[in-house]
């Protein structure tokens, strides 16, 4: 069978532009009634995600009663907004479950401690690591989901030779 660019994957949803509805690119922007006042709110949903990246106010159109339609421009907008807003939650994110210090010893030269947390309902746990100014893997300690890195306990750590911490 020849490949036909112009038909969509069967897994691709097709585009939907309406006034209220608009999905295209893995995005879905949907205008809804705002639950907290008599105006209009809009949902950004990135397709596979349970929840919506963002929510909004909207525009009240003309009348004064109805959304005002959704359009190439807004749906844009919306979409580099919610995903900046996905991106920094996952920047949040990352910044929580991972901490990191340069450390100086003597056996060793520079090296990087860090502490990655590792947030399993059923395991939680975390790895302490540290590697060597070429990336190489000096040690590797499983610790407890809340211990606490510091400048100090990781050039401790490095000095004390890596030991279980």
């Amino acid at each position: 069978m020849p490949f036909d660019s112009d038909s969509p994957d069967d897994d691709t949803p097709d585009a939907i532009h309406s006034p209220t509805l608009w999905h295209d690119n893995g995005w879905r922007a949907r205008v809804i009634k705002n639950e907290e006042d008599d105006g209009w709110a809009v949902e950004m949903h990135r397709d596979g995600d349970p929840e919506p990246a963002l929510t909004g106010p909207w525009t009240m159109g003309r009348d004064k009663k109805n959304p005002k339609p959704l359009d190439t421009a807004a749906f844009n907008t919306l979409v580099k907004t919610a995903a900046e807003v996905i991106r920094r939650h996952e920047q949040a994110l990352h910044a929580r479950l991972h901490k990191q210090f340069d450390v100086h010893t003597n056996a060793t030269g520079r090296c990087t401690v860090a502490l990655d947390i590792v947030p399993d309902e059923d395991d939680p746990h975390a790895w302490l690591s540290a590697t060597d100014a070429a990336g190489d893997t000096l040690a590797r300690e499983r610790v407890r989901p809340d211990y606490r890195l510091t400048a100090a306990g990781a050039a401790a750590w490095a000095e004390g030779g890596f030991g279980r911490p």
